[in-house]
Formats: C-alpha cells, sequence, structure tokens
C-alpha cells in the first residue's frame, strides 16, 4: 500500500514503513550438512547479505581480521554487507571454496550440500539475499559488519527464538514442503533480527536511523521513501509534517545529514540507476519517470549524485 491509498499525515511508524520496504529478494537457501573436520571460505558477494541459521551442531565464523565467532545450535549470524567470510567446525580448519563444493539442487530457491570428513555433524541453512528497494538498501548499509543472534540468549525475543527452534526442526525433519516452510519462516527472521537491533543497539539512536525515529523528519523520510517520484519540495514536505518551512529545513539536515532536497534527489538517481541497469526504457522516459521534464536536465542531476552519465551505466550493464 502507497501513500495515495491512505492519508501521508497518518503514518506513524516511519521505522516500520522503512522496515516494510526490506522486500527480500534473489533469496538462496542452502542446507548444508557438515562432519568434522570442514571449512568453507565464502565468497564476497556485493549488493547481497548473507546469513547462516545454525541447526544442528556448532561452528566457528570469522570475517576478516576480526575474532573468530562461536555459533551454537538455535543462532542465526547475518553477514550484512556481503564480506567475505570463513565458517568451520574449528577456527584452524582446512578452507574450501564454496564454489568448490557439490550441491544438489532441490528447487529454484534451495540447494543441499554435503561437505567434510566422518566426525560430528553440523547442520546449517545458509542463506544469501537481497533487498530490492533503495530505502532498503540504506537501512542495511547502517547495520554492523556482523549481526550474531542468539536463539537462547536471554536478551533475544521469544518470537525470534521460537522461529529459530521452529526452523531448527522442520530442517531436521525433511518433511514435504518443509523447504518453502524455512525459506519463508527465514525471510521474515532477519527482518525481525534488523527491528530487533535498531530497537536495542547503541549505534542506532545516531544518523539516519535516529532521522526515522524522529516524529517529523521520520514522517518525510517516509513519504519520500513510498512516492521518490512526487514533486517534493521543502515547502510541501514541511507541510505534510506538520512544521515550517525553516524549521523542517534545520531539523532534517541535523539529523540526516544532508538537506531534504539533496536527500530526495540522491535517493531519485539511486532508484534511476537500478532501473538503467536491469530495463531497456530509453533515458527520456526513466527521466519522465523521476519527474525530469526534459533527459538534459535528468542527465545533470544524475551526474552529479551518481558521478557517471545515465548513458555509461545502460552501457556498462547492456
Amino acid at each position: 500500500m502507497n501513500t495515495t491509498q491512505r492519508e501521508i499525515g497518518k503514518i506513524s511508524d516511519p521505522l516500520g514503513e522503512t522496515l516494510h520496504q526490506l522486500r527480500l529478494n534473489g533469496s538462496l537457501y542452502c542446507r548444508s550438512i557438515l562432519t568434522e573436520p570442514w571449512g568453507i571460505e565464502m565468497p564476497a558477494i556485493e549488493g547481497k547479505m548473507m546469513f547462516h541459521i545454525v541447526t544442528r551442531g556448532s561452528c566457528w565464523l570469522k570475517v576478516g581480521d576480526d575474532e573468530a565467532v562461536l555459533l551454537r545450535q538455535g543462532s542465526m549470524v547475518m553477514v550484512p554487507h556481503g564480506e567475505g567470510h570463513q565458517i568451520a567446525s574449528d577456527p584452524s580448519s582446512a578452507l574450501t571454496a564454496l564454489f568448490d563444493i557439490p550441491v544438489e539442487q532441490v528447487s529454484e530457491r534451495y540447494e543441499v550440500m554435503r561437505h567434510g570428513g566422518q566426525g560430528h555433524l553440523t547442520e546449517l541453512m545458509c542463506c544469501v539475499v537481497s533487498f530490492d528497494h533503495v530505502a532498503g538498501q540504506h537501512l542495511i548499509s547502517q547495520l554492523p559488519t556482523l549481526l550474531l543472534v542468539d536463539g537462547m540468549g536471554a536478551e533475544t525475543d521469544d518470537w525470534i527464538q521460537s522461529t529459530l527452534r521452529f526452523i531448527t526442526q522442520e530442517a531436521g525433519a525433511l518433511k514435504p514442503g518443509g523447504e518453502t516452510i524455512v525459506t519463508h519462516l527465514a525471510d521474515i527472521l532477519v527482518i525481525q533480527a534488523i527491528r530487533q537491533w535498531i530497537s536495542s543497539a547503541p549505534e542506532a539512536t545516531e544518523g539516519w536511523l535516529a532521522a526515522l525515529k524522529d516524529r517529523y523528519v521520520g514522517k518525510a523520510l517516509a513519504v519520500i521513501h513510498n512516492e521518490p517520484e512526487r514533486h517534493w519540495t521543502v515547502g510541501t514536505l514541511a507541510q505534510e509534517v506538520g512544521m515550517s518551512r525553516s524549521g523542517f529545513s534545520a531539523r532534517f539536515t541535523e539529523l540526516v545529514g544532508d538537506s531534504a532536497k539533496r536527500y530526495l534527489t540522491n535517493l531519485r538517481m539511486q532508484m534511476a540507476r537500478k532501473i538503467l541497469m536491469n530495463d531497456p526504457a530509453p533515458i527520456a522516459v526513466v527521466a519522465e519517470q523521476f519527474g525530469y521534464g526534459s533527459e538534459a536536465a535528468f542527465s545533470r542531476a544524475f551526474k552529479r549524485s551518481v558521478g557517471v552519465s545515465p548513458g555509461s551505466v545502460r552501457h556498462e550493464y547492456s
């Protein structure tokens, strides 16, 4: 539902509105059946989030030069920025590149991997997902390098704990349709885990995330994210949220770190860039979609924001 289908002024949860933009796209789930000793070198995957749910046993995960983290049964770890990482039965285990390990394709979104020696068994759900909205991608960029959700931890929401337990049961039972249940639950679990982090992490009280929680600026961000093509001005945004133009402009810049006009333009240009990468529509059509009356004006704004011309983006991905 967008803001043309309801009264914009009634948006009371801007953070919830942005979480709504976290629609997962291009998800792939792999049930990993691993026996000691084993180690997997996960490649960096730009623009994707990777996460692992330990459904049986335990293992270690390491990102870059950070210390290895122990993952227990019933826990989930997210690598939000698609960084390469290592996951293994022991921090000293030899590693095999992910794409060198054969898998069994069960469905378009689900596969099974078997790897390792003859020792103790560990089972994981390993997942790769992306988000198809610029606002959602912006939110993901605010997350830490690693986000660990301990399903047994006292600080973890009951809903998340029970969902992790249910995924563990489904992954182990191998009942008909189990992979469908697991993938849908895992999609929801990602958003719930992000919601919990935002509500509890000290880092989430600053910058763009803090702005989303603000009564006025958060509401403005929500309507911008919902209708970026609308002819917004600082004045109309201020009117929508019930502030004076000058007061709103100063508050937006203070909390977001950018002016409302520049934020809106950059958001539009990032959305336009995505369209140009994936859609053969003429540049003039894309320009009109984002409220530009001429291709030349759109091209100037695009180059100022993205750093290259719309034509070069189209050429790069054609």
